[in-house]
């Protein structure tokens, strides 16, 4: 597959994932009048998409104002107008992940259980070893002792080295596998860590532990925490960015499962309320499934 037809086909897997909320918002403009009715439509179907209040209102208040000022007549100039101001609201959240800053460059992955995060951990892996980065992996999930096998069995089949440990101290696996990461030589070293709820909070205070003792292993580490989020979670993804970045502080995210009963606005919303950014975005269970967010491609599977 040529690259221009790998970009096709991911297009086409996230128009297909997004296709919920992209079908509702573009047959407003099929044939409308600019009137306060599609206004009203827009909001609704806005908020169904799960952008949440504050950034469905940023966007409306933004319309009205350049179809004031550019004296847009037709259907077509506003949806071209929505897009513009969407794109400019998820630019900021465009950000790639860089690679081969430190080494080596020690990762945390945060997120709930169901949110995919041991198979996101998998993607990535497979992705750095695409820039030939050598990947250790840290399975400091002690929580959920499938989530350990599962790592294991991903890194035997993908020739990823797994530190992992009978004893169940998570911040004692990551402190290990930091520790070995340097001793190797390593590119990247990522530590998983136990899906929890924002709302049980002796498992956050855990999280924070896990990421002082990685400190210990190496200075300025860990150098990326990132927040795994299930795209089909809506407003309630919002609240879980706000919760781990309050005891974490972020430094990305990524969206998986936008495939099918994703709505994508949410997107929006973090983008106002909290912009931390995106580096990938998922719309299945293949490696090719997860890809850099492009505001750009984004905004065009949404309105096309």
């Amino acid at each position: 597959m040529t690259a221009g037809e790998q970009k096709k086909s991911w297009m086409a897997r996230l128009k297909a994932g997004l296709s919920r909320t992209s079908t509702n918002l573009s047959l407003l403009f099929v044939g409308a009048k600019i009137d306060e009715d599609l206004y009203e439509e827009l909001e609704s179907a806005l908020l169904m998409a799960d952008a949440g209040m504050d950034a469905t209102e940023f966007l409306l208040s933004g319309l009205r104002r350049k179809v004031k000022e550019e004296k847009l007549l037709d259907a077509a100039a506003v949806k071209g107008a929505l897009k513009v101001l969407m794109t400019d609201l998820l630019r900021p959240l465009e950000k790639p992940l860089e690679l081969g800053r430190y080494e080596p460059l020690v990762m945390m992955i945060a997120g709930v259980n169901g949110a995919g995060k041991t198979t996101t951990i998998g993607k990535l892996a497979k992705h750095m070893q695409k820039y030939e980065q050598s990947v250790l992996l840290a399975a400091g999930d002690t929580f959920r002792a499938a989530a350990r096998e599962q790592l294991m069995v991903w890194g035997q089949r993908n020739n990823v080295t797994v530190i992992a440990q009978e004893s169940g101290d998570p911040a004692a696996v990551a402190f290990d596998a930091v520790s070995s990461g340097k001793a190797r030589k390593m590119d990247v070293v990522m530590v998983d860590t136990a899906g929890r709820l924002p709302t049980q909070l002796h498992l956050m205070e855990e999280l924070k532990k896990i990421k002082r003792v990685i400190g210990k292993g190496m200075d300025g580490a860990p150098h990326e925490v990132v927040l795994v989020i299930d795209g089909n979670t809506g407003q309630n993804a919002l609240a879980q960015v706000k919760a781990f970045d309050d005891a974490l502080t972020l430094t990305g995210l990524v969206i998986t499962k936008l495939d099918g009963t994703a709505k994508g606005g949410v997107l929006a919303a973090i983008a106002r309320m909290r912009p931390v950014p995106v580096y990938f975005i998922g719309v299945g269970e293949k490696i090719e499934d997860l890809q850099p967010f492009s505001a750009d491609e984004f905004v065009e599977a949404l309105l096309g």
